[in-house]
């Protein structure tokens, strides 16, 4: 008498309809046995060649659904890139924040890849923007400039070559905070204050001590 191991017996289920989701039409949701399964990308559904009365083993479903949840972290945060520019570690951070049990390191390194080749993500060109935008009215030192930069995972020499192109001058970065603060601080508190946010304490104390005052 022939035994049947139902353990290593290959179990499979057909996909009886794919269907554009409602929500979202660049997305299909897919149903084997007549039962929601899982959701692809139209791109991802055309590269695995998928099609109604195709038969799925627990692998393929698995591999599946583990690319449906990689597209649609994809989608999530390329939709988070656009808001304003991120930096490599930024957006490996925030990938990581939002894995799930599907999602390997693997996968997070893949979308990482993805983004950067389309050129949503560039340390380079997210360094040049930061710099830019990085509180222009209210003053900010070349060094805390780079500290920052150095934090969000810029390397080193991007850090060094995007601040020799910045326009920027210690000096009027520093008049800038002076005008902002001096009715707050006395002159030994604003120095103090200064010289904390990275500015070269012998500069400071001389544009605190000549700056007229009302």
């Amino acid at each position: 008498m022939e035994i049947v191991n139902l353990k290593t017996q290959s179990k499979t289920k057909q996909i009886t309809t794919i269907r554009q989701a409602v929500k979202n039409p660049n997305r299909v949701n897919v149903f084997l046995n007549e039962k929601f399964a899982f959701s692809l990308d139209i791109t991802q559904c055309t590269n695995f060649k998928l099609k109604v009365g195709q038969k799925l083993n627990a692998k393929k479903i698995q591999e599946y659904r583990r690319a449906s949840e990689t597209g649609k972290l994809y989608q999530k945060t390329l939709k988070w890139i656009l808001m304003r520019p991120r930096s490599i570690k930024e957006t490996r951070d925030y990938l990581y924040g939002k894995q799930k049990v599907e999602i390997t390191e693997q996968d997070i390194e893949m979308i990482i890849k993805k983004l950067e080749k389309k050129k949503y993500l560039n340390d380079w060109e997210f360094a040049k923007y930061y710099v830019e935008n990085r509180f222009i009215k209210k003053g900010i030192s070349t060094r805390r400039l780079g500290n920052e930069l150095q934090k969000k995972g810029v390397e080193g020499e991007i850090i060094s070559q995007i601040l020799k192109l910045d326009m920027r001058d210690d000096a009027q970065e520093i008049q800038k905070i002076i005008r902002k603060k001096r009715t707050k601080y006395n002159d030994e508190k604003l120095i103090s204050y200064l010289v904390r946010q990275g500015f070269d304490f012998e500069m400071v104390q001389n544009l605190v001590q000549s700056y007229e005052k009302d």
